[in-house]
């Protein structure tokens, strides 16, 4: 079953059984698939898993940068607000990596690109990028590739 198709079944479920944040989520989640449709101009009005995906880790990284931004302002009631709306987004995410998975990931990418040092960041991040896409935060990524770098440098 592709993801639009899990989605719309969700959206019924969650409307059966008045679960609002489900329902709104996949409402916001939907309507970011239907936009990213009219974006790439899809035929049929269906985008690949792939491209959903794409979208969903995008909507992950608005919402942990509203959750953070919200956390600085002491806003403790949209940061739940937020966090539910993002564990829904995850739950159609493939698993996320924790941060040994990428920290092995980051070490083989360096590897394979002959990095020695900081400034070959563009090319370890090149070549680790397609391996995490949806999969890991860029932000923990970023980080873990700079503190890889730094030791070698």
């Amino acid at each position: 079953m592709s993801i639009q198709t899990q989605l719309a079944e969700d959206m019924k479920a969650a409307m059966k059984a008045g679960d609002t944040v489900t329902r709104d989520a996949v409402r916001l989640i939907r309507s970011a698939v239907g936009n990213a449709v009219i974006d790439q101009g899809a035929k049929d009005g269906v985008l690949s898993d792939e491209a959903v995906t794409g979208v969903l880790a995008k909507m992950a990284k608005q919402y942990r940068d509203s959750i953070e931004t919200y956390r600085a302002a002491n806003r403790q009631d949209l940061v739940d607000k937020e966090q539910a709306e993002l564990d829904v987004v995850l739950r159609y995410l493939p698993e996320q990596l924790e941060e040994a998975a990428v920290r092995a990931l980051v070490v083989k990418a360096i590897a394979q690109t002959g990095a020695d040092g900081p400034a070959a960041k563009g090319k370890v991040m090149g070549e680790l990028m397609p391996q995490v896409k949806g999969k890991a935060d860029g932000s923990l990524v970023n980080r873990v590739v700079t503190e890889e770098l730094a030791t070698l440098g």
